[in-house]
Order: C-alpha cells, then structure tokens, then sequence
C-alpha cells in the first residue's frame, strides 16, 4: 500500500508536526492516537494492515496524525487555560493544516475522524465542533468529558474543546442540522469504567434531536484487539 511520510513547520502549534497518510484515494479518515500517543501508533499496532484492502482498493485514505496531549490535557504543570489553549492550537492545525493538505491531494469531500480511549476524545470532539467539515465520527472506548484534566477549573476555551459539555449549549439551527447528517458511531464495552462518558455524550446528542449510534459490547472492549473488530465492523457505518 502507499505510505506518505509528512512532516512541516505547523504555524498553529509553533513547532514542527509529523503525519503518515496510508492509500491514495477514497474517503479520508482523519486517526488520532491513544492518551499522548504518536502518529505512529496505529501503524505499530497492525491496524493498517487490517485495513489493508480498504487502502489498496482506494476505498480509504488514512492520516495518521501526531497529538500534543502531552502539551495539552496532560501537561499538569500548566494552568487549566493554557491547557485548552494548547487544544484550540491543536484544532486549528487539524483544520487549517492537516485537512487543507488532505483535501489537496485528495478531492474526495467525505472525511471522518476515529479514535480509541483518549483518540476517542480528539475525534468526537473535533468532529462535532465542525459538523459541515466531517462525515462520520467513530469513538472507541472514550471518555468524552474533559473535567477531569482541569483540576476545577472551566471557561470558554476548556467548554469549546469539553464535547459532553458544549453539546447540551448547541442552539445553532444549522450547526445542529450539519450534526444530523452526520454518522456518529459510539462504542464502549458493557464493563468499560468509560461506559458512562459515553452513554452520557450520546443522551446529551439524542436530546439535541441527534441520533448516534450507541453500541455497547460485551466485557471490557477497552484495548486493541476489541478495537481491530470495532474498526472493522464500523469502518463502513454504523450498522
């Protein structure tokens, strides 16, 4: 399959950035590693192998992105603020960066974002804070409310980048009609300690007039053999 190294000065974050893309056409799929992980992660871990006719038929097309979680949510030395700061830098490299790049070589309009554990936080919450951007939404085992990595602490920034929070404030008409039409796969596992964070973000979109799709598995599911069956089985829709 191909295999694209990138790697640039991003403006956004103030420093240099690394991505793999795997494939050469289809819809793209935006990927975001686990807690602090590196975009080499997924790669590592098999999963483009296991998605490997996807890539060579031209039916996907994968950006493997770096995180800054370590500069972000994690980095406990900072203030609360400079921590959601740090996110909305974040989010504006994705955007203005990754996804310019992304629509540049590839003319395909159909994006999605997927994630695993805290991967599951960047593409719910990426994915919902654009909706007229991105198509489908996959969250594997996520935890989706950011309070936890706030000591306290909650403004405007830390509610824009909190998906279990802002969703209950969305009255935008359009905004929420984008949200409709998008594909939104939430799976957790029944014995999950996570299982609530999603239960919870999908009753705070269902009462939006959202519908997305809660899948609930037997056990635990919270590790990457459950993930290589979640992503093949969702990979195409929620059914």
């Amino acid at each position: 399959m191909r295999r694209d190294y990138h790697r640039w000065f991003s403006p956004s974050l103030g420093r240099d950035m690394e991505m793999l893309v795997f494939g050469h056409s289809g819809a793209k799929v935006l990927i975001f590693p686990t807690s602090k992980g590196r975009y080499f992660e997924w790669e590592d871990r098999g999963m483009m192998n296991l998605l490997g006719e996807h890539l060579y038929r031209g039916w996907l097309q994968v950006f493997c992105v770096d995180s800054v979680d370590a500069e972000s949510w994690y980095a406990r030395y900072k203030h609360p603020g400079a921590r959601a700061w740090r996110q909305e830098q974040y989010d504006r490299y994705l955007l203005h960066e990754v996804m310019a790049l992304g629509n540049q070589i590839n003319r395909t309009p159909y994006w999605m974002t997927v994630g695993a554990s805290f991967g599951a936080y960047h593409a719910a919450n990426f994915g919902l804070r654009h909706p007229f951007h991105i198509n489908r939404i996959i969250g594997m085992s996520g935890i989706y409310d950011i309070d936890r990595w706030t000591d306290g602490f909650y403004n405007e920034m830390v509610h824009a980048h909190n998906p279990a929070g802002f969703i209950s404030y969305e009255h935008n008409h359009w905004r929420l009609e984008a949200m409709r039409r998008q594909d939104i796969i939430i799976v957790t596992g029944a014995d999950d300690p996570l299982r609530d964070s999603s239960e919870y973000l999908a009753g705070q979109l269902w009462n939006k007039g959202v519908w997305p799709a809660l899948r609930v598995w037997d056990g635990w599911a919270h590790d990457w053999p459950w993930w290589e069956k979640m992503l093949l089985l969702y990979i195409n829709g929620p059914d």
